[in-house]
């Protein structure tokens, strides 16, 4: 038995042309459900489980504001930077600084390791001072390929900061962080405030079947040498059925054994754009997956209606939830329930998620285990919460199979172009199943 529950917008994962679809019902799945006049039928499941479809919602009143440079004359997702049909700022805005990476990973969003030109500083800085003045203010993320690849990764740091970004994170695999010992210091002097760290699981297994290689030992060393350098630290793993959703809670709890400053855990349940198997079925992790899993693996230690819907992208984008680690090891779930007071500004929920996002993946001075015995109750919370709150979030971006061109134009995380333009990053990564894509320039696949 199906009911169809809403029709949208989405893309043939053939041709990616713009089609009909519909979200639909069935059992304990939502699937999203679609079929190309030229390409035939397509479904793939976008919800599964609990907590519900239908009441993980989050309105907000659209924001149409700040400079656009697109006019929408094809529409999404074909003029994305951003059109005028775009209904949120920017909250994060990503800069590729090279295509390309000291690894060639069988999953890779970005499908790196090509032989593009890396930008020149000139250029980056004026991508930097572009952003600052299109959005008004975001937080930055240094992306690529891999970033450290480049000798010159902490003047690229230092030109952000010197263009008026407060908060500037680095997308890394950590192998350079963990074989130079100084690069962490440097890119901490530098005024980097966050490293966005490739950790997928616990052990080698899952390295080797999502990165080609063994890489934890490398990882630990990478985590060491950031923790000596004050800088905060998230961990962030792709999320792939049958090989690491029996970890979820092993890596929550191998971030929360290194606090202060591992600051959170932010899944990513893989999505098939870039390069991933060239044999396969579409079969996305779902965000109700991951609560439940979290909850059940924890042992009661984070419950379901601990997570909540964002205040800043579509509310089918993602989930998270901030702890306070207590001094016994319990997790005490800091703020309270999204009320159901009507629905919130956009740029209001963007704002709030650039300052939180900053605050809380940021490094952190002290270890907060210093003697707190003549403080009063809340004095000691305060302490404590200065240190040792942590963050269980995810984030399920959309594919050629998922797409939902209504969350498309509530992103907030855009891929800055030299050019001045901003694409959303499900757009900006959107790839057809013979491998072209949409927005992204094509690697050459004979380059290392």
């Amino acid at each position: 038995m199906t009911d169809v529950l809403q029709r949208i917008e989405s893309v043939c994962p053939e041709c990616l042309a713009r089609i009909p679809a519909d979200l639909v019902r069935c059992g304990d799945r939502v699937l999203l459900e679609k079929s190309c006049p030229e390409h035939g039928p397509f479904s793939t499941t976008i919800w599964k489980g609990e907590p519900s479809f239908e009441s993980w919602i989050r309105p907000k009143v659209p924001y149409y504001g700040g400079e656009r440079q697109q006019t929408g004359k094809k529409g999404c997702p074909y003029d994305c930077g951003l059109c005028d049909r775009h209904t949120q700022r920017t909250c994060t805005a990503l800069v590729e600084v090279t295509s390309r990476c000291n690894l060639q990973c069988p999953v890779c969003f970005a499908d790196s390791g090509g032989a593009a030109t890396d930008p020149d500083l000139d250029s980056l800085s004026r991508m930097f001072a572009t952003i600052v003045k299109q959005t008004g203010g975001c937080n930055v993320q240094l992306s690529g390929g891999e970033p450290t690849v480049r000798k010159d990764l902490v003047h690229i740091v230092r030109l952000a900061k010197e263009a008026g970004i407060d908060f500037v994170q680095l997308n890394t695999n950590g192998l350079a962080l963990a074989t130079d010992k100084n690069l962490a210091l440097q890119l901490k002097e530098a005024g980097l405030s966050s490293v966005f760290l490739q950790f997928d699981g616990v052990d080698d297994t899952v390295c080797k079947e999502l990165r080609g290689r063994a890489l934890f030992t490398s990882k630990c060393q990478a985590i060491d040498n950031m923790c000596v350098a004050g800088l905060g630290i998230v961990l962030v793993p792709t999320l792939v059925r049958g090989v690491n959703l029996t970890q979820l809670w092993d890596i929550v709890r191998f971030g929360l054994d290194r606090q202060p400053h591992v600051r959170g855990v932010h899944f990513q349940p893989m999505s098939y754009f870039g390069r991933f198997p060239e044999k396969f079925t579409p079969d996305h992790v779902t965000l109700p997956e991951i609560m439940t899993g979290l909850a059940e693996q924890s042992g009661g230690g984070v419950h379901v209606d601990d997570f909540q819907p964002p205040g800043c992208e579509h509310a089918l984008c993602s989930f998270s939830a901030k702890y306070l680690m207590q001094d016994d090891g319990r997790l005490q779930r800091l703020g309270g329930s999204s009320c159901d007071c009507g629905p919130i500004p956009a740029e209001k929920g963007a704002l709030t998620s650039i300052g939180v996002t900053a605050r809380q993946w940021g490094g952190v001075d002290g270890t907060g285990t210093q003697s707190r015995e003549n403080e009063d109750d809340l004095s000691r919370f305060l302490s404590r919460a200065r240190t040792h709150t942590f963050s269980i979030s995810a984030m399920a971006f959309q594919d050629c199979w998922s797409l939902n061109l209504e969350r498309l134009q509530g992103c907030c995380i855009h891929v800055a172009q030299a050019d001045g333009r901003l694409i959303p990053f499900c757009s900006f990564n959107l790839t057809a199943r013979n491998g072209r894509s949409l927005h992204r320039p094509q690697p050459q696949k004979n380059a290392c």
